[in-house]
């Protein structure tokens, strides 16, 4: 029964890191916007920040990040003064000091940067910033490029959490998406951090990856189970060629269809609960005891541009090409072109290109969109009257989520909104019902399952 609904559902639409989603900023005009907003932030209130280092030595064919190969180090280098430049230019626009609660480096590979250059840009922001009690220092890793010095820099640099890209464990499957990497590999750099002081790790698996199977799958769990990561997030893979030219190096005939995705989704979800981890949303696995299943419980739970997050700041500023930043009135993202930030951001100046401003109604439909999210629920009344909105102003969304009512999705108990077990893996479909952007403009999406 499940199969037939999703193959009924299993429609392109977004992701929901976002509302509204990255497709529908626009360039913006008002180049002293951004400025603005900046100038307008509460001291009193943490801030987060997220820095992008597009850089990898090899192109991995899944991967649907801004990122560019490059064997020379030079290019690296000068990029880093360019994420200095930015900060130090970020910290004139601000009103005061802030304090931050999270610090999250994504890419490409961050760890590709010189140990020196690493800790030269954490420690501008230590500088230049406080840290929350609990503050998170966070790095995504490729366990292919980690050395000893490397290690030693991400300790210097305080980070206190890391995620490790694992996707698959079988050969075949590895060579299928050109990122080959064994076990043994992953487990060395696993108790290299852990050894080193950095104890939490979150391992990123995927599903739907070119001759992978239920098996592989399950193996794969199996095998990342025994290297107890306390966070595993289980993505679909996105098969998105019309954005990412590489992807079409990926032969669609060896892409498992939608029955196999499901029954790879299912399995590894099934396999995850009976090993002890609590689901949260749509992909993401935790441990009982880790921060992110107590945010669950607590009903706190967030998302933004890397998924699931115990981050509740208002305030996540971007940092670096292509970055993404969300702030109290809408969202900017820098130009992914590397030379065009470079050039923008040595020069004293900021490198926004889009951005969008949300409004009150933007507001409402994004938290009700994050709630279905994480929590799989949601009070449409409650948050219609915090907002101050009309009492029936999504009483055409209701009507349209009467087939999801009836396939058994989603039930109603008043005004509250309560995705099923079997609606979990269809949540962001029920979500795009509340997107007034959606279906509009260029956007194109991946698949729901």
């Amino acid at each position: 029964m499940y199969t037939n609904l999703a193959l009924k559902y299993d429609a392109p639409v977004p992701r929901y890191t976002s509302y509204p989603t990255a497709p529908h900023f626009s360039l913006l005009s008002d180049m002293d916007m951004y400025a603005g907003w900046l100038q307008a932030l509460d001291p009193a209130r943490p801030v987060s920040l997220y820095l992008h280092v597009p850089f990898c030595r090899k192109m991995c064919w899944y991967c649907g990040c801004n990122t560019k190969i490059s064997h020379q180090d030079k290019p690296i280098a000068e990029y880093a003064e360019a994420l200095k430049a930015e900060i130090r230019t970020l910290v004139k626009a601000l009103p005061a000091r802030f304090k931050v609660s999270h610090v999250h480096w994504g890419g490409g590979t961050p760890s590709i940067l010189a140990p020196a250059d690493f800790t030269g840009i954490m420690g501008l922001i230590d500088r230049h910033f406080d840290y929350t009690d609990q503050a998170e220092r966070a790095i995504e890793i490729d366990p292919r490029t980690l050395d000893p010095e490397t290690v030693q820099a991400l300790v210097d640099g305080g980070i206190n959490r890391a995620s490790l890209g694992v996707q698959d464990f079988n050969p075949d499957v590895q060579r299928a998406i050109n990122r080959v990497q064994s076990y043994d590999l992953t487990r060395q750099a696993v108790e290299t951090l852990r050894s080193n002081g950095i104890e939490r790790l979150n391992f990123d698996l995927m599903y739907g990856l070119p001759l992978q199977t239920t098996r592989d799958v399950e193996h794969t769990v199996d095998l990342s189970h025994a290297l107890q990561p306390d966070r595993i997030a289980l993505f679909g893979y996105a098969h998105v060629p019309w954005m990412k030219k590489h992807m079409r190096l990926i032969r669609d005939e060896d892409l498992p269809g939608t029955e196999e995705r499901i029954s790879q989704a299912k399995a590894a979800s099934r396999m995850l609960d009976k090993l002890g981890y609590q689901q949260i949303g749509l992909d993401h696995f935790a441990r009982p005891d880790d921060d992110m299943s107590i945010a669950l419980k607590e009903g706190k739970l967030q998302r933004n541009f890397q998924g699931y997050t115990t981050d509740a700041t208002d305030t996540l500023i971007g940092i670096g090409a292509s970055s993404i930043g969300k702030l109290p009135g809408g969202y900017v993202q820098n130009t992914p072109a590397l030379r065009d930030y470079q050039r923008l951001v040595m020069n004293n100046g900021f490198a926004v290109h889009k951005g969008v401003m949300v409004s009150t109604e933007d507001k409402m439909r994004r938290e009700i969109i994050e709630r279905l999210m994480c929590d799989l629920t949601v009070d449409l009344a409650e948050i219609l009257q915090r907002y101050e909105q009309p009492a029936d102003l999504l009483a055409p969304e209701i009507s349209r989520l009467a087939p999801y009512e009836e396939d058994g999705l989603l039930t109603r108990d008043g005004s509250r909104l309560i995705v099923s077990e079997e609606g979990r893996f269809l949540v962001r479909t029920i979500c795009a019902v509340f997107d007034t952007y959606f279906g509009k403009g260029p956007g194109k999406h991946s698949r729901a399952v």
